[in-house]
């Protein structure tokens, strides 16, 4: 992977000091930031595992929950890296799921116009997405992810055993992104997870790994041919327009991952529409979809609501969406003529079922 950071795979946190010793100074001091669901699982393994190299870090712990991904709580951990003196050459570790990676790699970017930080994430849909290329942000009033700045970690370190813990929801969440990222560059990844469904709905070591391995491999792909998503990087938000009004009109009450599916079965039927995927394209992906338990639709919300959170998405250029379609599975591009009643359909198709 052509990154300018190691990716780490391991079983356990016990290789996260040797790891740390080789790409930071061993004089560095550490913050390690967390949600309170987190912390109770996992934040004592890390400290065992740390005191080689910090036998006495300082901890932030946040209250878990997309609605505390904010600028509120970027403030908090602001005050206590003041109060705690960290400096320029210290750093931030990020233990958690994609808002404790997002919210502490922003606070990383802007704190002293820019620390250090590590990525430990701790969630499926975290390791294969949201952890690595550089992205990181905040949620502003109710819409996602619109203050940000990119800023690449130090490191990224797995412990792919801590997948063993997520819940279903959870977990399903995650393969909504491990399938996105399938359908946009791969076909062959694709196909293989139909294959191993039981091994992936098992959670099997080796299965798990494998498609890890392969998301983080075709995301850094993607991000080394355009870095700050001035182009083709767009293609990574496959689903993620609608998914994220859903998201937005749902009160977050979804999973990320879950409303990207619902996002991708939209973004599909436009694409039936263009004769750009076949039926049996779509119905491959839908069945996929709901093997792992992830929703192709959602009730409760309007056409109109779902389309004025759509508008309201912070990919538009020159006031346009960046839409985000397949022509056939494993090739996604980048589509800015959607036009409105393109959208509506797509809307209709998630509503409907």
């Amino acid at each position: 992977m052509a990154l300018p950071y190691p990716i780490i795979f391991k079983n356990s946190f016990h290789d996260l000091p040797a790891a740390l010793e080789r790409s930071l100074k061993a004089d560095s001091r550490i913050c390690i930031v967390t949600d309170s669901n987190v912390s109770e699982m996992y934040l004592g393994a890390l400290l065992d595992a740390l005191k080689p190299f910090c036998s006495d870090p300082e901890i932030f712990v946040f209250r878990a929950g997309e609605e505390n991904k904010n600028l509120n709580t970027v403030q908090e951990l602001y005050r206590h890296l003041i109060r705690s003196h960290m400096q320029r050459n210290d750093l931030l570790m990020a233990l958690g799921g994609g808002v404790t990676g997002d919210l502490t790699g922003f606070a990383a970017a802007t704190y002293l116009r820019g620390i250090r930080f590590v990525q430990i994430p701790t969630t499926l849909l975290s390791q294969v997405d949201s952890s690595v290329g550089g992205k990181t942000g905040v949620d502003f009033d109710t819409y996602k992810n619109m203050v940000g700045a990119f800023h690449q970690p130090s490191l990224v370190y797995m412990n792919m055993s801590v997948l063993k813990t997520l819940s279903e929801d959870q977990y399903a969440s995650g393969m909504g992104e491990v399938i996105k990222t399938a359908l946009i560059r791969d076909e062959a990844l694709f196909s293989w997870i139909e294959e191993h469904i039981r091994e992936l709905r098992n959670r099997e070591p080796d299965a798990l790994q494998y498609i890890v391995r392969r998301c983080c491999e075709i995301k850094a792909s993607v991000v080394e041919e355009d870095p700050y998503d001035r182009g083709v990087r767009a293609i990574l938000n496959f689903g993620h327009t609608i998914g994220h009004a859903v998201e937005k009109e749902k009160s977050f009450k979804l999973l990320h991952g879950q409303c990207v599916a619902v996002g991708i079965s939209g973004a599909c039927r436009i694409a039936f529409e263009r004769g750009l995927l076949t039926e049996s394209d779509c119905l491959r992906i839908t069945n996929v979809l709901r093997a792992f338990s992830l929703p192709v639709s959602t009730e409760g919300l309007t056409v109109d609501a779902v389309e004025t959170a759509c508008l309201s998405d912070k990919k538009r250029e020159n006031g346009k969406l960046r839409f985000v379609l397949l022509d056939g599975i494993g090739k996604a591009f980048l589509e800015p003529s959607i036009t409105g009643e393109e959208l509506r359909r797509g809307i209709r198709e998630i509503l409907a079922q």
